[in-house]
Order: structure tokens, then sequence, then C-alpha cells
């Protein structure tokens, strides 16, 4: 098993921060936002954290529960790094 390197931390945080504020933005809950994604609550709680590595179908879920293309997604992550 390869550790993380410190840019995979990064981008993992960083697509948390964007996604948390997409859902602070939407007044969603947890709850809500991974009940639409098709996730669970703490799935979604550890990736805002920066702690889950969400795969690709993931990451399309949360995109599409939050109304944005997966490229504005991590557009707006670049911005939190």
């Amino acid at each position: 098993m390869t550790p993380r390197t410190p840019q995979n931390l990064k981008s993992q945080r960083a697509l948390g921060s964007a996604i948390r504020e997409l859902r602070n933005k939407q007044g969603d809950s947890l709850e809500t936002l991974a009940g639409e994604a098709g996730i669970t609550k703490n799935m979604l709680s550890l990736i805002e954290r920066g702690e889950g590595n969400p795969s690709w179908a993931t990451v399309e879920g949360i995109a599409k529960a939050l109304g944005v293309s997966v490229a504005s997604l991590a557009k707006l992550s670049e911005k939190h790094q």
C-alpha cells in the first residue's frame, strides 16, 4: 500500500472544503446532501474534512446533488488549495 503524499492530502482537503462551501451555500445538512448523493452522512463528513478519498462515482454523485458539474467542483477545489 502506497502512503498518501502531502499533495494528495492537500487535494482531498481542498475538495472537502469546496463541497462544504457549496453545501452551506445551499443550506443543506450533511444528512440531506449525503442522501441526495447516495452516500452516508459519515462518508460525506469524512470527505468534507479531507479524511475520505472518494471514488469518481462518489464525486459525481455529490456534484449532481449540489447541482454543479464535476468540472465546477474541481475548479472551486483549486481555489481552496
